[in-house]
Order: C-alpha cells, then structure tokens, then sequence
C-alpha cells in the first residue's frame, strides 16, 4: 500500500514540477546538440532555427558563427544581441527558446519501472526524473543515491543520499532537489525481514522505515494463541556473525534481514 502511495505522489510531484518549470527555461545551458529557435523583434527574415555544433557554435544570418556552448538560453539572447547592435541592427530585441534538447543527460538506474538514459529539458527535479522513469517498483526501498561530478576534482564524484520518505514529507524541498547533467541516480532496493514461529502468516516482508517488532508480528497477522508474547528473539548478523538477542521489547527496531521468531509458549 505504502508504495503505490509514493508511486501516486511522485506522479503528481512530478506533474506540479512539469508546469512549474517550462522547457523554455532562461537558465538552461545549452550545448552539443541543442536545437535553438531564435528571433528578432520587428525582423522576421531574422528568424532562425538551429542546432549546437560538435564545438558549441551555432550559425546565425549576418553575424555568422557563434560561440554559446555553456551560457544560459537568456545569456545567449544577450550574446546575439550585442552582435547584431555592432553595425547591423538598431538595438535589438532578441528571444531565444529551445526547441529540443540534447545536450544534457542523466542516467538513472535500480528500482524503477523504466531505468536508463534521460535528457534534461531544462530544470528537471528528481521527483519529476522518477515519474519519467514510470514510477517506482513494488521493491524500492527509501534511499536515493546520486552520484555528481565535482567540477573542483576531476574524476572525484560527490555522493548525494536522499532519503525518499523524507523527501515526501516536505513538498516544497522534492520540487527544488534538481538532477544535474551528468548525475547517476539509484534507486536502492528495499530490505527484508523475516518473522518465524507462532504467529499468524510466517513469511519475509518489506522493511519500511520505522519499522519495530510489534509492527512487524502485526504484518504477520499478528501472535497466534499459543505464541510466548513476552518471549520474542531476534536473529541478527552483527559483522557477519548471527546473534540471537533473546526477551527483545515489542518497541525495538526491526533492521534488515532480521529473523524475528516468536517461540510457543509451554505454560
């Protein structure tokens, strides 16, 4: 249930985020493939599309070609604009929008329905990049990892770990988490648990977070009639060595891959 929950919220997440930042953003940065549409106010024979070159240039009538690889769709109005003021044009009013983007990818993998390459049209928040992806699997766990190149230490990333559950919390914070050209983004897989003995359906389910053995014996259907209730252990591997914890309180964590055994009671 709690999936499907955060399945429908990253959708509407993802819708709010679409509408909130148009892919003709001003603060995009062009590059390599990029295809622009320009204008020029009251000058229509200057309207041009065109694409980014292999070495970031564009071409554009009179002034011929141009460097922009790296600037803003707004900076690159700007750049246009003090050329064509040099002798050509009486001070023009240039817009520029992008009519399909490639130059900016994001790769993202793990627990989602549809995990690889995507293009960045302009601002694209994490949440809007997962309902891209199709959404979450039934075994998604809680954390987001996003790996970014350090731009200070070539071939240094920087790791960036997102707590979903978290993330949902505060909506305002899952619009602004911004995916970064070049990040990698992965969807971890959620930890089981295990619950053995008397109880009402043994078997492994998912570990959500907060998590504690009473709510865990509830998941199993709850103890049965013969369960030693004030008896619980838990089977833990503690630096790959499994410990039993005996006499465990209901309220305790639940960490993954934990045994939970509810022995029967001879009294």
């Amino acid at each position: 249930m709690k999936i499907e929950v955060i399945t429908l919220a990253i959708a509407l997440i993802g819708s709010i985020c679409c509408l909130a930042a148009p892919t003709d953003s001003q603060d995009y940065r062009v590059g390599e493939g990029d295809v622009l549409k320009v204008m020029v106010y009251d000058n229509p024979d200057l309207a041009t599309t065109t694409r980014v070159s292999g070495n970031g240039t564009i071409i554009f009538p009179l002034v011929g070609e141009v460097m922009i690889d790296g600037h803003t769709v707004s900076e690159v109005a700007q750049i246009l604009s003090k050329k064509l003021a040099q002798g050509f044009i009486i001070d023009p009013q240039v817009s520029v929008f992008v009519e399909e983007f490639r130059s900016q990818k994001t790769v993202i993998m793990g627990e989602v329905k549809l995990p690889g390459l995507y293009e960045l049209s302009g601002p694209t928040s994490l949440m809007e990049l997962i309902s891209q992806a199709g959404g979450l699997t039934i075994d998604a766990g809680d954390l987001v990892t996003i790996k970014r190149k350090n731009p200070d230490k070539p071939g240094v990333d920087d790791i960036i770990s997102v707590n979903m559950n978290s993330l949902l919390e505060k909506e305002e914070n899952a619009s602004n988490l911004i995916v970064m050209d070049g990040d990698r983004v992965f969807i971890s897989r959620a930890g089981v648990f295990y619950v053995t003995g008397q109880v009402n359906r043994p078997a492994a389910y998912k570990l959500e977070h907060g998590t504690s053995v009473i709510k865990a014996i509830t998941m199993a259907g709850g103890f049965t009639e013969l369960a030693a209730q004030r008896k619980v252990q838990i089977i833990r591997k503690v630096e790959n060595q499994e410990t039993v914890l005996k006499k465990v309180p209901l309220h305790t964590p639940v960490l993954a891959d934990d045994v939970i055994v509810v022995p029967e009671s001879f009294f």
